[in-house]
């Protein structure tokens, strides 16, 4: 019986062939397959460019980019509110000091989203690409490359959600202008965050994901 199940068992650490190695190159534009001589895509007109380590140097820039500008984020104040004209004081507010206000408040939700948008999840991005870039091409499974897929198209996705701070302080803005008795501006916190996000996503989209399967098993010479 342990026998039987062994020879139905996938193997992962088998051959495989990849469009690499079947002398295919694919359009990171639309996706179709073309021969690895063809240099233009014949469906939507992109360059057919071949996967390589070395466009992971644009990853890494734009990564640090992003890391440098995400340090004053949560530094510099992101809101500065003004009351009667400053006589009442001006009151400055930081990404952090802004949710625990909100706890301080009662406002548990919105505490928490600005927290796991604002801070995990710019957090999580910064480590997940950099895991990413440093195991491109490296040797992997199958179930290893499909887990490192699924965590580079999670990284995609919340990239357009990352803005959500910038939203709150641009909606505030416009909205509470009360002349004397009321303003809030934002922050120069607001700048730099808005531009970590920026960085952060043009590092996810620079990584080719075509190097997550580079590191599959090599076909035997006998194959």
């Amino acid at each position: 019986m342990s026998e039987t199940r062994n020879e139905g068992a996938p193997d992962h650490g088998a051959p495989i062939m990849t469009a690499h190695r079947a002398r295919l190159v694919g359009c990171r534009s639309c996706g179709r397959v073309w021969p690895e001589v063809e240099t233009v895509c014949a469906r939507c007109g992109a360059d057919l460019v071949p996967p390589d380590r070395r466009s992971l140097n644009a990853v890494w820039a734009w990564l640090a980019a992003g890391l440098i500008f995400y340090i004053p984020a949560n530094l510099f104040p992101m809101l500065k509110t003004t009351t009667f004209g400053g006589l009442a004081g001006n009151d400055e507010s930081t990404i952090f000091g802004g949710v625990l206000e909100l706890i301080h408040y009662g406002s548990w939700f919105v505490a928490g989203v600005i927290f796991i948008a604002s801070i995990m999840v710019p957090i999580g991005k910064f480590v997940a690409i950099g895991w990413l870039a440093v195991v491109a091409g490296r040797p992997a499974t199958v179930e290893a490359a499909h887990s490192r897929l699924r965590l580079y198209e999670v990284v995609e996705f919340i990239g357009r959600w990352s803005m959500i701070d910038v939203f709150v302080v641009a909606i505030l803005s416009a909205l509470v202008q009360l002349g004397f008795v009321a303003s809030i501006h934002p922050g120069p916190a607001a700048v730099c965050f808005a531009l970590s996000v920026a960085f952060t996503m043009l590092s996810a989209q620079s990584f080719d994901p075509r190097l997550i399967w580079r590191g599959l098993p090599l076909r035997r010479r006998s194959d």
